[in-house]
């Protein structure tokens, strides 16, 4: 399962309404992809539609679909919302890491 905390929550609510997707009923597709400086990177986007292989989350009100691959990497993640000094996005706190790199953005396992 994914976890969604609610800075995160607000900032997909927001994102998706501008991006003309319902944050009711579409998802946030969250993926795994090879890349980034640790070697693997998060791919966040908004989708309408499942695929068979596909697995369906819902936290803290937010829809989430992860492919079947990627779930494996992301178990027990939380993914966040920072909006610091230090710029502003969203975060994956993934308790499978070993190793990320500084913005958070890659990791490797």
């Amino acid at each position: 399962m994914i976890k969604v905390s609610e800075k995160a929550k607000k900032k997909v609510v927001q994102l998706m309404e501008e991006d003309g997707f319902n944050p009711q009923t579409d998802f946030i597709r969250v993926g795994v992809k090879s890349g980034g400086c640790s070697g693997l990177s998060y791919d966040l986007k908004f989708d309408n539609q499942t695929q068979e292989e596909d697995k369906v989350f819902e936290d803290n009100g937010v829809k989430i679909i992860v492919d079947k691959k990627s779930f494996l990497y992301l178990i027990g993640t939380t993914l966040e919302y920072s909006g610091g000094l230090n710029g502003s996005g969203f975060v994956f706190n993934n308790p499978n890491a070993n190793r990320t790199c500084g913005c958070g953005e890659s990791f490797s396992l």
